[in-house]
């Protein structure tokens, strides 16, 4: 027959050999205890870092052990939910052998990936604003695009401010007394001066 208690209190001697700076046994019956685990530093010294409670049951290992998340710090919802599910499948791929080492190694390695997501997503983020830069840089420098019509349109307004600008010109030179008009004031007033001397010269 399987002596449960003497198998836990073996495992027991071992994680806090193993953890000796953050395992805290809480209570002794039922055998309740926690562990932090802190992933490795990323880039910036940043590190997650999760506090996980186990409970001892009756005939452990042969059954499941309680665990729960007491507390996490840079972990969001997703990740917690991410290292519950993680331990469910390790709990249940580990039955009937001591696993509470198997389990907080998993969440160990679980929380440095996250770390190095933290960087991707960084990175990524970076990576998303200078493109949205660009993109914004290249809006002001383009404008509207040129095409015939709008091309056109311009042209014929520009033209008529033009003439307008030259019309009061003349009525004020003319007013001033400047009465006679030179050729070349005829021919910026009235367009239809040199298509004529083309159809003068055709004829």
């Amino acid at each position: 027959m399987t002596d449960y208690s003497e198998e836990q209190r073996n495992e027991l001697e071992a994680l806090e050999s193993i953890y000796p700076d953050s395992f805290t046994v809480l209570s002794e019956k039922p055998t309740t205890f926690t562990i932090t685990v802190t992933s490795e530093a990323g880039e910036n010294d940043e590190t997650v870092q999760t506090t996980l409670k186990f409970t001892y049951r009756e005939k452990y290992p042969d059954e499941t052990p309680l665990y729960e998340i007491v507390s996490q710090e840079n972990l969001d919802d997703n990740d917690v939910t991410d290292i519950i599910k993680l331990l469910e499948q390790q709990a249940e791929e580990n039955l009937g052998m001591v696993m509470i080492f198997t389990l907080v190694s998993a969440v160990q390695e679980k929380l440095n990936e996250i770390v190095d997501q933290m960087k991707t997503r960084r990175e990524e983020e970076k990576k998303q604003k200078e493109r949205e830069a660009e993109e914004e840089e290249k809006q002001r420098f383009h404008g509207t695009p040129v095409t015939i019509e709008n091309f056109l349109n311009w042209k014929a307004k520009f033209d008529a401010e033009l003439l307008e600008i030259k019309r009061k010109k003349m009525k004020e030179e003319e007013q001033a007394g400047k009465n006679k008009l030179s050729g070349k004031q005829l021919f910026e007033m009235d367009h239809n001066l040199d298509t004529s001397d083309i159809q003068f010269l055709e004829e």
